[in-house]
């Protein structure tokens, strides 16, 4: 890799990458903690609805207040600092901007911004996974038509698993399946933000202490997060879901060639070339040795008794016929790895990970039973948890996406574990991330495959 070189030859050209931000929350907070330390690479702007938010991001990530006070785009342009602004539409059309990194965690304010990019002719970042499995085939589509890149956020997992798919591929091998690792038990599927903390295993008053949202970390502990970011590896790696979704099994990082393999081949998948998400918890509770909590993993097949016999002879983290094989990384470091993104597609114009298909949905599943009227809280609250389904399955059954499934309200009562469809829910036709989410279904849906309709 080059990528250090090629920034530190735009430093000393004078001609840095520049950024603009929007959202200033943890994932930004730790990109913008790296990007003080990186030559070549110049903040532009941040956009935040509460400015305030951002400037303590920056005085806590280390920041000069003198670097981020510049009273305009132009004069953070002239002078190398960063603007602040709540406006980030303004942000987005200001002349100079060459990527945009779009961190709300807010689905329609992220196709949004998304869109207004690729109208600027600006390269988008969508760190906000959830508003890629809502429509980012879509988005990509756009965005290539443009001229622009829209790419997966690097440190995050998804655009991780991406690279290990991409590697596997390029050195030739069959990719068996990929993905990562959580902290999961069944009943986890009804955790709300009032029992998040003890699911999680810290104590509300550590939460506190750092700043953990009980909403967000819900998300990771229900499932939503996992079935949203496989979705993602999905539709950017052509992998397949299997039809019931996750299985969750508990799995050591010694033991993924073993168990992420077919269930014809002893393991616990429904198909080769599919995603799963291991368990750091037996499902006693008991936690799982060498667990991959925070890892990710891709596991690959030997084709020939030859490479059968290589796996077998440097124990590539083999399973027991030294057929499959696992490679994996123990963690990933977040937003302070996401100016490998950056770098990449201003300097190689590559994204670290982009949908090229519909293979894949979250669909939107009643944590309890809910009555008419509800209204619906979306991701890591109390009424639903985001279930991974193959797209063709979602798009027959019209199946609500997770992430258009807050703030309307149900038609109709719901039982605990059904799906929601559209017909389920009062929606706002008129809505922007409505109309581009079945704009992307009618675009990708597969032939023979009639969307429902609300």
């Amino acid at each position: 890799m080059n990528l250090a070189s090629k920034l530190q030859a735009r430093d000393e050209a004078g001609n840095p990458v520049r950024v603009g931000l929007i959202g200033a929350g943890k994932f930004g907070a730790m990109f913008l903690a790296q990007a003080r330390l990186t030559p070549g690479l110049h903040i532009l702007a941040i956009a935040d609805l509460a400015p305030a938010r951002a400037r303590q991001a920056l005085e806590r990530t280390g920041w000069p207040a003198e670097r981020y006070a510049a009273a305009s785009f132009a004069e953070a342009r002239r002078h190398g600092s960063t603007r602040i602004t709540e406006d980030a539409e303004a942000m987005i059309r200001t002349a100079g901007l060459d990527v945009v990194i779009e961190a709300t965690g807010h689905p329609p304010a992220a196709i949004r911004h998304c869109l207004a990019a690729i109208d600027c002719g600006v390269h988008v970042i969508m760190v906000s996974v959830e508003a890629d499995v809502v429509a980012g085939p879509l988005l990509a589509r756009r965005a290539h038509a443009a001229g622009v890149i829209y790419s997966l956020a690097y440190g995050d997992q998804p655009a991780i698993i991406c690279e290990q798919v991409d590697w596997a591929r390029a050195a030739g091998f069959t990719v068996v399946s990929a993905g990562k690792g959580t902290r999961y038990l069944p009943r986890f599927h009804y955790s709300t933000p009032d029992t998040v903390w003890q699911n999680f295993g810290i104590t509300p008053e550590m939460a506190a202490r750092v700043g953990n949202n009980a909403k967000m970390f819900n998300s990771f502990i229900d499932g939503s997060k996992s079935a949203i970011e496989m979705t993602a590896v999905c539709n950017a790696t052509g992998l397949t879901p299997q039809p019931h979704g996750l299985g969750f099994p508990p799995a050591s990082c010694y033991e993924l060639a073993e168990i992420c393999k077919p269930r014809a081949a002893g393991g616990s998948l429904s198909h080769e070339g599919t995603t799963e998400v291991v368990s750091s918890l037996h499902r006693d509770g008991r936690p799982v040795e060498h667990h991959l909590q925070i890892g990710t993993y891709v596991v690959v097949k030997a084709e020939t008794e030859f490479v059968r016999h290589c796996i077998e002879e440097y124990r590539f983290f083999p399973d027991q016929s030294s057929r499959y094989s696992a490679m994996f990384r123990p963690a990933h470091l977040i937003g302070l790895e996401l100016g490998i993104s950056v770098a990449a597609i201003a300097l190689r114009g590559e994204p670290t990970g982009v949908p090229v298909a519909f293979h894949s949905d979250v669909v939107a599943t009643a944590k309890r039973d809910l009555k008419a009227g509800e209204i619906l809280d979306g991701e890591g609250g109390y009424c639903v948890w985001g279930k991974q389904v193959p797209a063709a399955e979602s798009l027959r059954q019209g199946g609500l996406p997770l992430g258009l499934a807050h703030g309307i309200a149900l038609r109709r009562a719901k039982k605990a574990g059904e799906m929601l469809s559209w017909s389920d829910v009062v929606i706002d036709e008129a809505d922007a991330a409505y109309r581009i989410r079945r704009e992307m279904e009618a675009a990708f849906r597969a032939p023979n495959v009639e969307p429902a309709r609300p």
